[in-house]
């Protein structure tokens, strides 16, 4: 058996903690909704061990991001709209 890539582990890394967790703050439903099922994704895709498969996975990962921040910025705009002092 390989062992992993550490380049790809850190990118993986980086994409849970760094990027959606931290986009997760502030998701609509709440960080409490968020996480779990973040953690669950990830947790599914834990024995991924091919480099090519795990880079698939990061693409995924990269999709979502921009759904989220996208979906974000539409909640943050009507928030603001209908509560200017937040």
């Amino acid at each position: 058996m390989a062992p992993i890539n550490p380049g790809l582990r850190s990118k993986v890394i980086a994409a849970y903690k760094a990027e959606l967790l931290f986009l997760g703050r502030d998701y609509p439903l709440g960080f409490d909704y968020f996480r779990p099922r973040l953690h669950k994704a990830f947790m599914a895709n834990a024995g991924v061990k091919d480099d090519a498969e795990i880079e698939s996975c990061l693409a995924r990962a990269e999709f979502v991001k921009k759904g989220t921040r996208y979906s974000l910025k539409k909640y943050r705009t009507l928030r603001h709209r209908y509560d200017p002092f937040t």
